[in-house]
């Protein structure tokens, strides 16, 4: 992972998010200490969590572990906040999955006070209260940036646009098309809380793979990818995910960003319209993968695909920006 980390930094892309998991399929139970090692070996790339299961963690040390990452990494670090997909961390931690929307709830109000101040005074149900206690140590951005990660909830969505947060909207299904009345339901809660929409960062995570030509893309993913889907498919009595399935998923109109680079550029820029995000998130590989296949997506996205991309948004960015006035 931290020379995956290593060479997504040297191709130039501009962010990698390691998720918190607490299964025998993934190795990041601790995510701030996997980055605070990318942080030393990284020079410009920005280091965040995808997700922090925040409800079964304590706001405090979340606030200290990524102020630490931070002050480590001269400011690139970031917290993305969410409930998770999976319970495993709930009985793991004490927690009770009845109080599962409540827990996120008051933590996730906790974080917002300790970033904004040295001192902070709270009180809530699930944790001990604060008594105008200090917590260090303070990061090297101010404030240390926090996204809110949503999985297709609207309560979720209008939580992260009522609190002024970038959000991080997780497609792994379905038609982008779906999606979109979420991220106008954001952007519109946000103006009414009184919000700059244009100012908050909207960002799409989604499953993903890259390879030289479109079939050895599909076909070196899949297996690994129908192993983990069906077992999580079979622990929530899902169907198991099909070939044919899979093949949809993977169209222009589809949810999984795994084809050529050329594919991927068009994706992209196809959700783009959509969206008008800032940010996608790929996850390069679900399963066991030969690690220098994920190497080579890895650089196929940061040399081939990001600048196409980036060039491709400025110039639509400049054909949309209003015309100069000038005045004699």
């Amino acid at each position: 992972m931290i020379e995956t980390i290593e060479l997504a930094d040297q191709t130039g892309l501009d962010v990698f998010g390691v998720g918190e998991h607490h299964r025998p399929e993934f190795v990041s139970s601790a995510p701030a200490v996997v980055l605070a090692m990318a942080a030393a070996r990284t020079r410009t790339i920005r280091l965040t969590s995808a997700v922090t299961v925040l409800s079964s963690d304590d706001p405090v040390r979340v606030f200290q572990n990524f102020a630490t990452l931070d002050l480590l990494s001269n400011g690139r670090a970031e917290i993305m906040a969410g409930r998770g997909s999976f319970i495993e961390s709930f009985p793991l931690f004490g927690y009770d999955l009845k109080n599962y929307n409540e827990l996120f709830a008051e933590k996730l109000g906790l974080l917002m006070q300790l970033r904004e101040a040295e001192r902070v005074t709270w009180s809530g149900v699930h944790r001990p209260a604060l008594q105008n206690l200090g917590v260090y140590p303070r990061p090297f951005q101010d404030p240390l940036p926090i996204w809110i990660a949503v999985g297709g909830t609207p309560e979720s969505v209008v939580r992260a646009a009522t609190l002024g947060l970038p959000m991080a909207l997780a497609i792994i299904g379905g038609m982008p098309e779906q999606f979109a009345p979420l991220v106008r339901l954001y952007r519109e809660t946000a103006r009414r809380a009184g919000h700059d929409p244009a100012q908050l960062p909207l960002g799409i995570n989604s499953h993903g793979f890259l390879a030289d030509d479109s079939r050895q893309a599909a076909d070196e993913y899949f297996p690994s990818y129908a192993v983990v889907m069906n077992k999580i498919g079979r622990e929530r009595g899902w169907a198991g995910v099909t070939r044919q399935q899979f093949e949809a998923s993977r169209t222009l109109r589809g949810a999984d960003f795994v084809g050529s680079p050329e594919e991927i550029i068009e994706k992209i820029l196809f959700q783009h319209e959509i969206f008008g995000h800032q940010r996608l998130l790929l996850q390069l590989g679900v399963g066991t993968m030969a690690h220098e296949k994920v190497m080579h997506a890895v650089e196929l996205l940061g040399t081939r695909v990001a600048p196409v991309v980036r060039k491709e948004i400025r110039r639509r960015t400049a054909a949309q920006a209003p015309p100069a006035t000038t005045t004699n």
